[in-house]
């Protein structure tokens, strides 16, 4: 079964070419790792909760939008090998400019328990 590697980001709104560009760079090397999918999601509807939400999770502050972002790989092992690769890779290294705020991106990674679309029926 598939795994899940998910993220929650906030980018400066005026850097969103920027990401989306350094998002793009990084997916083919997160491919040549053995991801299946890659995904950016720029927030258009992140709506303010009573309690907790998306903005309040990274701590998002005026002028900057969430993003949502996740890799599908084939398993945990190939994710967790990836990432064993990346740490090791000196392309992985953020750049001098990153355009977001690192130490406010959350992430985890994640074991489907269900799953509809285009990946071929129910599970």
């Amino acid at each position: 079964m598939t795994y899940v590697s998910g993220f929650v980001i906030p980018v400066p709104s005026d850097r969103k070419e920027d990401y989306r560009a350094m998002a793009a760079e990084a997916a083919t090397m997160f491919r040549d790792y053995g991801a299946l999918e890659i995904m950016e999601a720029w927030g258009e509807d992140v709506r303010d909760g009573k309690q907790t939400d998306f903005r309040r999770a990274v701590q998002a502050k005026e002028g900057e939008t969430v993003v949502f972002s996740w890799i599908v790989w084939p398993d945990r092992a190939t994710a967790d090998a990836a990432e064993t690769r990346m740490l090791a890779d000196d392309k992985m290294t953020p750049p001098a400019d990153v355009p977001f705020d690192m130490a406010r991106m959350i992430f985890g990674g994640f074991s489907p328990i269900f799953q509809m679309g285009r990946t071929g029926g129910d599970q």
